[in-house]
């Protein structure tokens, strides 16, 4: 069976970058694709005897907006398995990254940069909406956008379960946008307190080792486990092809890295893949 992945979103927000990661993992890539094209490669990829079994498409930000959703519909009647990746950013970070690089932005009419990133942001909502997978990158550098990327499509393209990304993070360093459930794990006691256990992470086996050694951790994950099995399967008898899960704490580098440890073990257990992300363990 044919599968595409057409990556979409705010300009700056790493479409590039997100199609490298593809064709790294041996994806065929068409890069600025016209939207009235895509009936047109989705014909060719899909014709008996071709070699040509994974394409992405990468929509440019010129793309007009009726003609990507109708094609985005006929492309999703196919019987080709087809995704949708949404990628963006928060405007400050996209100013800045266009402030750094010095390049104007692709739609830039003569308004302000910020101007330009609202407008383009509230053309692109009615696509969001399409989106079966959102990925903020404002917190990833590109090495953790290339982990994401890897997680959400590097997997066996026959797996019929719906993938999982549990995300560890810093409240301070601000909530991520992508997250489907968010889960507050401040109220455990913190081992930034701890003189010893401070410069360590929760991958360190002293921390993991407090954090657990808790009353409260047990019946936290044990009530966790509780809702994950309600609303699982619920999740993919509605049709959902990924689910991220989000655990915060202050700083992102201790509890909910311990706590995500263990979510993600949970969800494997109960049969579904699940990737791991530590957004914020080295800040």
């Amino acid at each position: 069976m044919s599968e595409f992945v057409v990556i979409t979103g705010l300009s700056g927000a790493g479409r590039s970058q997100a199609a490298n990661v593809l064709e790294d993992l041996g994806w065929f890539v068409i890069d600025n694709l016209p939207p009235a094209l895509i009936d047109k490669v989705s014909e060719l990829a899909q014709a008996p005897g071709t070699s040509i079994e994974r394409v992405a498409l990468v929509i440019g930000p010129k793309a007009g907006l009726d003609e990507l959703t109708t094609s985005l519909a006929s492309l999703r009647a196919t019987n080709a398995r087809v995704r949708v990746l949404f990628l963006e950013a928060s405007d400050k970070v996209l100013v800045r990254r266009y402030t750094d690089t010095r390049r104007r932005h692709p739609l830039g009419e003569g308004e302000s940069i910020v101007e330009t990133i609202e407008r383009e942001r509230a053309n692109l909502e009615p696509v969001k909406g399409e989106a079966d997978v959102v990925v903020d990158t404002t917190e990833l550098n590109v090495h953790q956008l290339r982990e994401r990327i890897v997680a959400l499509f590097g997997v066996d393209a026959a797996a019929s379960t719906m993938q999982t990304t549990v995300l560890s993070f810093g409240y301070k360093h601000g909530l991520p946008l992508d997250a489907d459930l968010v889960v507050d794990c401040r109220f455990l006691p913190n081992p930034h307190w701890v003189e010893d256990l401070r410069p360590h992470t929760g991958e360190h086996p002293d921390v993991r080792a407090y954090v657990m050694r808790f009353p409260e951790t047990a019946e936290f994950l044990g009530r966790l486990d509780h809702l994950l099995e309600l609303v699982l399967p619920a999740y993919v008898k509605e049709g959902k092809s990924y689910l991220t899960l989000a655990l915060g704490c202050t700083g992102g580098r201790h509890r909910s890295v311990v706590i995500s440890d263990e979510v993600a073990r949970m969800l494997r257990r109960k049969g579904y893949e699940a990737s791991l992300v530590h957004r914020d363990i080295e800040r």
